[in-house]
Formats: structure tokens, sequence, C-alpha cells
């Protein structure tokens, strides 16, 4: 019996000493059945719709005015990263809907030719919440076979797509494109035209 004490202890340790360098639970993101199909209903909803319509309004005025009126997206903007963040506490959107969105994402990337480098799952500690943090990781194609034929064409860099949660109740969506400033690559395409393809 003592054995199984020792190893309840250890798990709750675990936990405890917990963090985004050493986090209690690292596993693949997987779907079930169940998840996939109603993913694909989720498809013909008007909650795609207006998540879709809500980025858009957002980036819009952040493109006309440098800034958005809607207290619940941020925009990244630096010479090598940008994308937007989705202040998903300070919103009413189901956990459901927002997680079949982060996969919607994924999919609209992968339609771009990018390749899934990493869909992974991180639980950890912070000093007041339990954190966890559901990531896609894509990057561009790349032709290793002929290196002659010039630079590589890094198309938007690659792509980390983030969703994250505090005490399992969403928290926030991140989505970022970093570019390489590299005389290997070509340079990256413009965020906008990126944005524009997650809009279809």
């Amino acid at each position: 019996m003592s054995k199984f004490w020792d190893q309840i202890k250890r798990i709750f340790q675990t936990v405890e000493e917990s963090s985004p360098q050493r986090p209690a639970i690292h596993e693949m993101l997987e779907r079930s059945e169940v998840d996939l199909a109603d993913y694909q209903q989720w498809h013909g909803t008007l909650a795609k719709r207006r998540l879709l319509d809500w980025l858009r309004e957002a980036h819009l005025s952040y493109m006309m005015e440098g800034s958005t009126r809607d207290a619940a997206v941020d925009f990244l903007n630096t010479p090598s990263a940008k994308g937007f963040v989705l202040h998903l506490y300070k919103t009413r959107y189901r956990k459901r809907e927002i997680i079949h969105f982060f996969d919607y994402l994924k999919e609209r990337i992968l339609e771009l030719g990018y390749r899934t480098s990493l869909s992974d799952t991180q639980t950890y500690n912070r000093k007041d919440w339990v954190e966890q943090v559901d990531r896609h990781y894509l990057k561009p194609p790349t032709d290793l076979r002929n290196p002659g034929r010039g630079k590589f064409d890094q198309r938007f860099g690659n792509i980390t797509i983030e969703l994250e949660y505090r005490n399992d109740k969403l928290y926030l969506l991140k989505f970022k494109a970093t570019t390489y400033s590299d005389h290997l690559y070509q340079e990256a395409k413009g965020f906008e035209e990126l944005m524009k393809t997650l809009y279809l």
C-alpha cells in the first residue's frame, strides 16, 4: 500500500514542480472520430461565419486605424513576427466553437501547402492556476533535393497556433507567423495576404 501512496505523492509533486519547460503532461494532440465528425458539422454553421467575420472586422480596423475597437483582439507586428491574439475570456464563445476554430486555422494553413511539424498539448502548474496549451506548429514545404535552384520559398514563415486554458477555461488563442531574415530564404509574403486566406 505504501508504494501506491508513494506514486500518488510523486504525481502531485510532479504537477507542483511543473513549468512550461517541464510540463506535468505533454502529449500529442489527437482528435477522436466524434470530434472530427462534429468539426465537419461545425463547418456549415453560423458560428464559424461569426468567428471569421469578427476576426476580419478587427483586422480591417487595425489596418485602417492602427488599433482595434475590440478589447478582445490584439495584433502583433514586429519585423520577424506577425499575428493576432484573441482574449477569449472577454468573449462568450463556447469551448466547442473555439476548439473547432483552432483546428480550422490549422486546416487553412495546410491548404496553403504547409506541413504539420507538431500538434501537441502541454499542462503545467502556474502560481495561481493550471495552464494547458494546445499547439499546432506548421512549416512551409521545402525542396531539399535541389539546393542549387536558388533561395527557399518561406511563404509566410513558420506558423504557430496556440489555444491556452487556465483552470480548464478558455483564455487565449494566439496565431503567429514567424519569418526568416536569412540569405537562404526568399522574402516572406505579406501577413495581410495570409489573413485573407483565413476568411475563405
